[in-house]
């Protein structure tokens, strides 16, 4: 079992963890803007998707290399720890990715930002479920206000044209309910590997008894227990990928990229969002470690002000007055959120 203090020792300064969950809020407000400006209307998703997991993979060996953890992790890596923690939050992922790469094409980029914020809800319902983390009743409240911003913003950009004039059911089909299902598939992944983090942390997890059940369950916690944010990252890439070229097979994206290439309607632009993607890949699995799924969540909604200040200065676009009536809501939601907390009555008597 693991101490406290080596749990202190391995986790970083809140100054760091401030650090990434910033990075993390400058990366979601510029995608969306940067994604529709350099990715072509007709670039296979799965290729950006693809790069993409493979760019995280670099980052991620090259952050290990400048620790100097990579041959530690690689020689305590085993099959059964990597599926684990990884195989199932990795395919979600995959999914998750290709569906915000078709909604980025298809929504007003802070629209896209805003809806993309429902996953503080999905990610609230999944960590009770999967962690038997609770909400304090103005946690609730505000929760219910980020509901009336995202279905707010989905009535009033269904009821316009979409961003290449395209119609309301285009937009609604290939715009919002992707983003929607993308950040409910989010919060599912984001406590699942909460979840897996906490099991390398802790080591305090028990199952009485000899059944097969508990028998099980405890060997896989020896073997996940070493995996660091990175190398989470680099199996959930590898495992995500596999799926994607899968899918290929029979996909229509896999059809296009056998009669046009893999890097069909690709600019030299179009390594930026990948990069960009990727980097943000890494900054997740960090801070859904440290900061939990969502704390995240709630910080870099903020992320909504930089995407909506870059909208003005690059696309001189003001935000429509339904994005201006959803803001305060997704803001007022962020403050009561963090401010009241959960507080288990029983302990504190």
């Amino acid at each position: 079992m693991g101490s406290s203090s080596t749990q202190a020792a391995a986790a970083p300064s809140r100054r760091r963890v401030a650090l990434y969950l910033t990075l993390l809020t400058l990366q979601y407000g510029a995608q969306p803007l940067i994604s529709k400006r350099f990715v072509r209307q007709d670039t296979i998703v799965t290729s950006l998707v693809l790069a993409t997991e493979a760019a995280k993979v670099i980052c991620a060996i090259v952050l290990l290399i400048a620790e100097g953890s990579l041959k530690k992790q690689f020689r305590n890596w085993t099959l059964t720890g990597s599926l684990t923690a990884s195989g199932l939050p990795a395919a979600i992922y995959a999914l998750q990715n290709s569906l915000l790469q078709i909604s980025y094409k298809n929504l007003d980029s802070l629209t896209f930002s805003i809806l993309n914020q429902t996953k503080l809800l999905w990610t609230a319902f999944f960590t009770y479920l999967i962690l038997g983390q609770k909400q304090s009743s103005k946690q609730i409240l505000a929760l219910t206000l980020l509901i009336s911003a995202a279905v707010l913003l989905s009535v009033g950009e269904s009821s316009s044209k979409g961003s290449k004039g395209g119609s309301s059911d285009y937009v609604l089909l290939y715009g919002i309910i992707p983003v929607t299902v993308a950040s409910m598939l989010s919060g599912l992944a984001s406590s699942l590997c909460q979840w897996a983090s906490q099991v390398e942390l802790t080591y305090y997890i028990y199952f009485p008894g000899y059944n097969l059940w508990s028998l099980l369950t405890h060997s896989i916690i020896v073997q996940v227990k070493k995996h660091t944010s990175y190398m989470m990252t680099i199996e959930m890439s590898f495992i995500g990928s596999m799926c994607m070229l899968a899918s290929t097979y029979r996909s229509p994206d896999g059809e296009a990229i056998r009669k046009y290439g893999f890097f069909h309607e690709w600019t030299l632009w179009t390594v930026v969002p990948v990069l960009m993607n990727a980097v943000g890949g890494i900054l997740v699995g960090l801070v859904t470690t440290y900061a939990g799924g969502v704390r995240k969540g709630f910080v870099i909604v903020s992320a909504l002000l930089v995407t909506a200040l870059l909208q003005f200065i690059f696309d001189g676009k003001p935000p429509s007055h339904y994005c201006l009536m959803a803001l305060p809501l997704v803001m007022t939601s962020i403050f009561i959120y963090q401010k009241y907390p959960y507080a288990d009555r029983k302990k504190k008597d």
